[in-house]
């Protein structure tokens, strides 16, 4: 059914029919109903479904599963509504910044839970005290985000591998070390005492810089201070750097914090680094990543905020 049209356009672009017709496929899409798209758009529920029906054909994807009374997009349907759905929003909003002379909208910021918590969350006032218009969108997670399926303007985070086809840029190294409140230390004898540690509970946070870290952290620094730690005989183990390092805070073991993210912890001796010389440097990176970084406005004051932040002490 669709074959030769299909042909034909993988070599053209779209053509100014074909986009009023994603026109009609985005209020569809949107309403996931013919007669409320039609309603919206001044047209009869057969003109919409001949419209649907016409691009279907022209792009050689179907775009809709047609039931009895109700339809649903497709998984490639649902791709292309996420994708319009995005470029129109993108073009109401330089509208709205051009007729404001101002920056302004929503900006979605993507970041590892712990770099989140720890230290973007706590900082975050100074942007939005800068640039009030901008709307913050701040989600987390440990996966890879979607860029296109999510929204997301722009991502930070924490591993030693930059992702292909997306603007990567590196924002400062980082280290590890072990810590634990005070009580631990003195119950456990640990100042001083390296060896203490095969008695004591390890936190590990398996998701440290993948969804599969394991226990890398606590083995890449008891290699490199050459103590023998595996396997150990009490291990709790979390998804997140941040709640390994609350756990230590409330005395369940001793944690591999990240030093850039604890530093306000030690300093307040809500944390101490019980052991000399246990400082270990990471391969790992904090990176930020976007894929329109010279094309958006809100992007490019949240990378220069995000630069000066650091700069300032992180």
């Amino acid at each position: 059914m669709f074959e030769s049209s299909g042909v034909i356009l993988r070599n053209k672009r779209l053509s100014s029919y074909q986009l009023a017709r994603l026109h009609t496929f985005e209020a569809t899409g949107r309403h996931l109903s013919f007669a409320l798209a039609a309603e919206e758009l001044s047209l009869t529920p057969s003109a919409i479904s001949h419209r649907i029906n016409t691009l279907e054909e022209e792009l050689d994807i179907k775009l809709f599963t047609r039931y009895h009374r109700r339809i649903e997009l497709t998984e490639e349907g649902e791709r292309i509504y996420w994708a319009l759905k995005k470029t129109l929003e993108d073009i109401n909003q330089e509208i709205l910044d051009i007729h404001n002379q101002e920056v302004s909208g929503i900006l979605t910021v993507y970041s590892r839970p712990s770099i989140a918590q720890c230290w973007l969350v706590p900082r975050i006032a100074d942007f939005t005290q800068r640039y009030p218009s901008i709307e913050l969108n701040l989600l987390t997670g440990n996966d890879d985000i979607n860029f296109r399926g999510y929204g997301v303007d722009l991502a930070i985070y924490f591993d030693d591998k930059h992702l292909q086809n997306l603007y990567c840029e590196d924002l400062i190294s980082e280290s590890i070390i072990p810590v634990c409140s005070p009580e631990y230390a003195k119950r456990f004898e640990l100042v001083g005492n390296l060896h203490h540690l095969t008695h004591c509970t390890l936190l590990h946070d398996r998701q440290a810089w993948s969804n599969n870290s394991d226990f890398d952290e606590w083995r890449a620094w008891s290699e490199h201070m050459g103590i023998a730690l595996f396997p150990n005989r009490s291990n709790i183990c979390f998804d997140r750097s941040d709640l390994a390092v609350i756990a230590a805070v409330n005395h369940s073991g001793i944690a591999m914090g990240r030093k850039r993210l604890i530093k306000n912890r030690l300093a307040n001796k809500e944390l101490i680094a019980p052991f000399t010389n246990s400082e270990l440097f990471c391969e790992q990176r904090y990176y930020l990543v976007t894929r329109n970084e010279k094309n958006n406005v809100k992007v490019q004051l949240f990378i220069q905020w995000l630069k000066k932040q650091i700069k300032e002490g992180m």
